[in-house]
């Protein structure tokens, strides 16, 4: 490997506009890189030793083998598996998405990759159509958030959006309710009768701007008890997915 391609694949680790500009990521481990779509893989980088181990896996499938010392320089993790792949973006329209699922997820500003990462997998779970984000989110790209969907960045359509009111409208005119996780919510989430829904789920630490909030069909909260007034993001985005999911079931 020349010590450009080093530099180059470092800077598509650390930098979300390197990814943005080239269309690509970097995934790390077994499992990720074992599913990573044919069509989207790109390149595939080993270690010597893990060359040595899994070099039965390894026939048939275009690699590199390259120095400890160099894997890890390009890797994120503190502990590499010893191989890593570089994936080409998949890319979806909103119209594409909405055409025949019944359950969506709309998130403004999310920060965390862990967070996003979970709400992938979660989504993925419980069986929803795809994942709308607001440009204020973090890179779903993003090493870390990446490896927190644990490959359901594969299977479960997702985009950001420019404008999150013009794609919540798009979303309604779909017949589609929203409803927004809010403080101010009356109704408590498991008393709605949901149909086609896309549930709007706020920023960790500010919740959902008002002017965002008030495009909901109608506003929905989760019980509290003791003093907490809210639950991480991507625990409140999972249990109205499965409440969803659990009214769904019921009816088919």
């Amino acid at each position: 490997m020349t010590s450009k391609r080093i530099k180059e694949l470092i800077a598509l680790k650390e930098k979300a506009k390197v990814r943005r500009d080239t269309k690509t990521y970097i995934v790390e481990g077994m499992k990720m890189c074992m599913e990573v779509p044919k069509q989207l893989l790109l390149e595939t980088y080993v270690t010597k030793s893990f060359a040595g181990s899994h070099g039965e896996w390894l026939k048939g499938l275009d690699h590199e083998v390259v120095e400890e010392k160099v894997f890890d320089r390009i890797s994120d993790t503190k502990t590499p598996q010893g191989i890593l792949c570089v994936v080409k973006q998949k890319e979806y329209e909103l119209d594409d998405v909405l055409k025949d699922g019944d359950l969506y997820v709309i998130l403004e500003d999310i920060q965390d990759p862990g967070n996003l990462g979970t709400i992938m997998r979660t989504a993925e779970g419980a069986g929803a159509a795809g994942v709308i984000m607001s440009r204020g989110c973090v890179d779903i790209y993003n090493p870390k958030t990446i490896r927190s969907t644990m490959g359901s960045a594969y299977r479960v359509p997702f985009l950001y959006v420019d404008d999150l009111k013009a794609a919540i409208e798009k979303i309604r005119s779909c017949k589609i309710d929203v409803y927004a996780a809010h403080l101010k919510g009356e109704t408590y989430y498991d008393d709605i009768n949901y149909h086609r829904a896309a549930f709007l789920i706020g920023n960790e630490g500010n919740g959902l701007r008002e002017e965002t909030a008030a495009l909901a069909d109608r506003y929905i909260k989760i019980p509290m008890s003791g003093q907490v007034e809210s639950l991480n993001a991507a625990v409140s985005t999972a249990i109205l997915m499965y409440e969803f999911r659990r009214q769904r079931r019921a009816v088919d």
